[in-house]
């Protein structure tokens, strides 16, 4: 099983720790987790390449990870191409961060979270009882 884990282009950086904490959970859950982001590198006219890039990775993957403590468009197009495709969605976001209604209304699981520790303990736990 892989997982696509969609985050801030822009904000990638500032999330390294929980997008470890994401992988690690996943790779706990014999999940190979995808982030497109580490894998694609492209200029601003390159838009094209880029989504079609994104599109075809979604297609190899069972699950898709919305992580989005900020809110990018980028993230909201990917959710909805994985819906469309009927794949299932876990939108990950930190409660004080802003809600995105987008995200939550494609998502099929919405999974809160506090902090590092935390998101660990509730996306394992969550993975853990999906796989029981």
């Amino acid at each position: 099983m892989q997982a696509y884990i969609a985050i801030s282009y822009n904000k990638r950086k500032e999330l390294q720790t929980v997008l470890d904490t994401i992988k690690e959970v996943l790779l706990a859950n014999s999940i190979t987790p995808f982030v497109f982001v580490e894998q694609y590198n492209f200029s601003p006219t390159q838009e094209k390449e880029m989504m079609q890039a994104a599109f075809a990775e979604l297609d190899k993957c069972d699950l898709f990870i919305a992580e989005v403590s900020d809110k990018a468009i980028g993230v909201g197009i990917e959710a909805g191409y994985a819906k469309a495709k009927g794949k299932t969605i876990i939108y990950l976001y930190p409660e004080v961060a802003e809600y995105s209604t987008t995200v939550g209304g494609t998502a099929d699981h919405i999974l809160p979270y506090n902090n590092p520790v935390d998101l660990k303990e509730k996306l394992g736990v969550f993975l853990f009882s999906q796989n029981t």
